[in-house]
């Protein structure tokens, strides 16, 4: 599958606005590849596709996910805005066929982070948090800790939605702080 393909697919799937965004994070994807040595191809493929079902309405997601044989958790249920990625990753290995687990994963795992993420992963689920239209407060925090490198922007993405969720009074979803955990450890461990 091309970059032209991806963008075909999601084309029809989404507004100009979030298609934009979807490009956005491919860019963004790309240049954090580039940083650490990834694959620039597929990390730009994942950034494409990793909003796919963000636009679909939520009985369709669920629909989607259902059909999978995915049963979501009592924070899931809750949250209906994580089940465009359980979705989008779901969609698009039962409809559009597609094996690689790894892109299904960073699709899967870009909202909620996971405990052992790939480096793919990791990319998508940063790429997202910075890319270009974002203009929230704290991102310039986060953009600047991707310069620093890829796990600095991955510790400071899983802080911020960890603080932001808690001050919110919100469920937080136990991948996140397995990913949290997970990602300081493996930090520790490597000084």
């Amino acid at each position: 599958m091309t970059l032209s393909d991806c963008e075909n697919i999601i084309r029809p799937l989404l507004s100009e606005r979030r298609y934009q965004h979807c490009v956005n994070v491919a860019r963004e994807a790309k240049t954090l590849a580039e940083r650490c040595g990834a694959d620039t191809q597929e990390a730009q493929k994942a950034g494409l596709l990793h909003d796919i079902m963000k636009e679909a309405p939520p009985d369709e997601q669920l629909k989607i996910m259902e059909a999978s044989g995915i049963i979501l958790t009592n924070v899931e249920r809750g949250a209906p805005k994580l089940w465009h990625a359980m979705a989008g990753a779901a969609y698009l290995e039962r409809e559009l066929h597609i094996a690689d687990r790894d892109l299904l994963n960073a699709v899967r795992y870009h909202t909620t982070g996971r405990a052992g993420m790939s480096v793919l992963e990791k990319i998508i689920f940063v790429a997202d948090f910075i890319s270009a239209e974002r203009d929230y407060d704290g991102v310039e925090g986060i953009r600047a800790a991707a310069q620093k490198g890829l796990e600095s922007a991955v510790i400071a993405g899983l802080a911020f939605t960890l603080a932001d969720l808690a001050q919110a009074r919100k469920p937080i979803h136990p991948d996140t702080f397995s990913a949290y955990n997970d990602v300081l450890l493996s930090q520790d461990r490597q000084q």
